[in-house]
C-alpha cells in the first residue's frame, strides 16, 4: 500500500492511503493505484472503467505509438535573445553509461525521439535511481528553461 500527500495552502494537510490494484488477474505487475478510502460501489465502477479502458494504458514505450505532426506538433518557444548555452559533456560510471544508452535506445526504437544534432544548446542526461533501484534517466533543461518565457501559470509544488 503506496501513500500520497496532497499539499494545499491552507493549514490542513490531508494524507491518503492508495491501494495498488492490478487490471487484469492474469498481469499482477500491471497495477493502478486508488483511494482507499473511496466507498466500495465507486470503487468498482472505477476498477470497471479501468478495465474496459485498458488500451489506454501504457505500460512500456512499446504503448505509446507516436503522434503525427499532421494533428500535433510542439515547437521550442525559445526567448531569441537569450544567450546560448552549452554544458560540458559530463562523464558517466560504466552502468550509468548503459543505463542512459538502453533508455535513448528505447525512446529511439519507438519513435518518441529522433536523432538531431544542434550545436548551440547542449543539455546532459542525469541517472536517478528509483525506489525499486532501477535507473531512471532523465535530461537537465535548467537552462534551457531559463530562456523559455515566463508564463503566469505557476505549477504547485512538485516533490
Amino acid at each position: 500500500m503506496k501513500r500520497i500527500e496532497e499539499e494545499s495552502d491552507g493549514p490542513e494537510s490531508r494524507i491518503e492511503e492508495l491501494v495498488a490494484v492490478p487490471l487484469k488477474e492474469a498481469e499482477p505487475m500491471k497495477v493502478v493505484l486508488i483511494g482507499a478510502l473511496l466507498p466500495e460501489n465507486e470503487k468498482n465502477e472505477l476498477l470497471g472503467f479501468m478495465r474496459q479502458s485498458e488500451d489506454v494504458f501504457a505500460w512500456s514505450h512499446d504503448d505509446m505509438p507516436g503522434i503525427d505532426p499532421v494533428h500535433a506538433c510542439h515547437r521550442l518557444n525559445i526567448d531569441p535573445n537569450f544567450p546560448l548555452i552549452r554544458q560540458r559533456a559530463r562523464k558517466f560510471a560504466p552502468e550509468k553509461n548503459r543505463a542512459i544508452n538502453k533508455e535513448v535506445e528505447a525512446l529511439l526504437e519507438n519513435g518518441l525521439i529522433t536523432e538531431c544534432v544542434y550545436l548551440c544548446w547542449i543539455s546532459n542526461p542525469v541517472v536517478v535511481k528509483k525506489k525499486n533501484s532501477d535507473d531512471r534517466t532523465c535530461i537537465d533543461f535548467t537552462n534551457l528553461n531559463k530562456a523559455y518565457p515566463k508564463d503566469s501559470f505557476p505549477l504547485l509544488k512538485i516533490d
